[in-house]
Parts: structure tokens; sequence; C-alpha cells
């Protein structure tokens, strides 16, 4: 049996091997997704991001928690920075979910960016489909949480949650990051902290002025204590009204067709970068590039268009 039949056959080893081999590029992969396509589509797709400290993996865990009481299994994708010196990632967010380590209802896999911008790993998607294909009912997607510009997590969950705590500047940071257009619900957690409610109180005014009409979802602040629990059980009933909202409006059907735009857009980038700069590491073309480069014979503006005209894609 291929990895992929394995999967479906609900095999834990081949989901995680397949994982890998994902995260790697491995070749051998794709073949293997294009088997689980058809039986992707299933899951419930949430995506949690927010600064460095908001106690997302804390959240998650509670999530998680919060699911398994009803029967459902759950999937975590957990994404943590690649360094730029090394390379390396420490994959920890885990830890805060150990408590789910032997419970077979729930699969986490940790990612790292390696490079790449927006919150998640280039693999995150594929990883997340892995996980659709083996009957998880909800998955989590945990983003990097290190800057402003986390955005890819609208195209790929179905809701987006971003997590604040008080006394960092919330109110500036969600006008400078435009969190304000990317939540679906608004978390702020470690709500037993002074300033839990001005923070709270200060994100409804904005998004108030954000949504003026009454069409629509209008996203509500949620205020949580990850760490003992508190309001968990609310934030999921309001993923489950956001659910329901999205199917009985229509605009599931609209996000799932972004996202898969978005998904052939990024593979067909990727497909197409791969092919040139191999094409030209081969033929001795780049290794020239990088000479008329340093010698300045030569710019980058020039370089490309000349491999762009002398490439089978044009």
């Amino acid at each position: 049996m291929s990895l992929a039949e394995r999967v479906l056959d609900g095999d834990i080893r081949a989901a995680a091997r397949l994982m890998r081999d994902i995260d790697d590029r491995f070749k051998s992969a794709v073949e293997e997704l294009k088997t689980l396509y058809p039986h992707t589509g299933n899951a419930y797709i949430i995506g949690i991001t927010g600064p460095p400290g908001a106690g997302k993996s804390t959240l998650v865990d509670q999530i998680v928690a919060a699911y398994r009481k009803r029967d459902l299994l759950v999937g975590v994708v957990a994404i943590d920075p690649t360094s730029p010196f090394s390379g390396g990632a420490i994959l920890g967010d885990r830890i805060r979910m150990n408590r789910h380590a032997d419970d077979a209802g729930v699969f986490i896999r940790s990612l790292a960016t390696r490079g790449a911008l927006g919150g998640l790993s280039r693999s995150t998607m594929d990883v997340a489909n892995v996980m659709d294909a083996m009957g998880m009912d909800v998955i989590v997607i945990e983003t990097v949480g290190v800057g402003q510009d986390e955005v890819d997590i609208v195209s790929t969950a179905h809701t987006t949650v971003v997590v604040m705590v008080p006394g960092l500047g919330d109110d500036i940071q969600a006008i400078k990051a435009g969190i304000l257009e990317i939540g679906d619900v608004f978390v702020v957690n470690k709500a037993d902290r002074d300033g839990a409610e001005r923070t709270a109180r200060e994100l409804t005014t904005m998004l108030e002025m954000k949504h003026p009409d009454d069409d629509g979802w209008f996203p509500r602040v949620m205020k949580t204590e990850g760490s003992r629990g508190v309001g968990i059980e609310e934030l999921v009933e309001e993923f489950d009204a956001h659910r329901t909202y999205l199917k009985e409006s229509g605009a599931l059907q609209r996000l799932i067709e972004e996202r898969n735009a978005k998904v052939f857009a990024d593979t067909l980038r990727d497909e197409l970068f791969d092919s040139v700069m191999s094409a030209i590491s081969a033929d001795g073309t780049y290794q020239e590039i990088l000479t008329g480069l340093r010698d300045r014979s030569t710019d980058p503006y020039s370089a490309v268009q000349k491999v762009m005209a002398g490439s089978a894609f044009t």
C-alpha cells in the first residue's frame, strides 16, 4: 500500500512520515497528495494568530481539550520560526500541549517556517490536507507569531482568530497591522491582567467603526484565561456560530474558492521557480549571472528578462 492509502486506512505512522516528506519537499510526496486530495474538504479549519507572548499555544491546548470533550478528532499544525543564521527551529509549541500526547484523537505536527513569510510554512496547507484526509473533524493552525504580516492564515482557515493581551499597545498594533480586517473572532487572553477590560472595549469600538452595517458577520471580542481554561467553552461556541454563518450565508463557498486559487498560484509559482533555477544551474547560466552581477557587467533585471526570454514559459 502507498503512504496515501495507509493514511486513508487510519495509519498514524504513515501520516507522520508523509508529513515529513511534504515538509522536506520530496517529489514522491506530490503523488501521495494527489491521491489524498479527493478525500479532503471535510475538516473545519481554525487559524490562531497574534503577537508573541499572547498565550496562543496555551489557548490552542484548551481549544483542543474542548473539542475532545465533544468526541471530535482534532489535528494541530503549530508553526515555529526558523533561524536565519543556522536554519534550525525549536519546535516547542507542542510542549504546552503535552497532555494530549497519549490521546489517539489528537494529532499534533510542528512545522518550521523555513524562511516563508506570512506566519505560515510553505507546507502548512498540504499538512492540513493530510490531517483532513485522516478524518480529523477540526484542524487548528497556530501561526508563528513574530510580526505584523501574518495574514496568510486568512486564505487558509475557515475561521481566523486574533489573540491579544492587555498591556502591549494592542489598539495601535491592530491599526498598524490591519488586524481588524483579518479577524473573525478576537480574543483578549490573560483577561485576569490589569487593562483587559480596556483592551476589549477599545477593540470592540474599533470593530464597530470598521463594520458600520449590520449585514454579514460582526466579529466579537471574547475574553479568556488560557492557563485556567476560563472562557474557552464560550469561545468554541463562537467558532460554531461563525461556521454556521459561513454555511448559511454562502460565504463558505467563496472562501473555499479563494483558498483554492491561492493554493494553485502558490504551487505554480514554486514549480516554475524550481524548474527555472534547476535549468539555469545545470547549464551554467546561473553562475554567469552571479559573475555578471559581481562585476556590474549586467543587472538583475536584465538577467531575469534574459532567462525568461530563453525559457519555455514565455
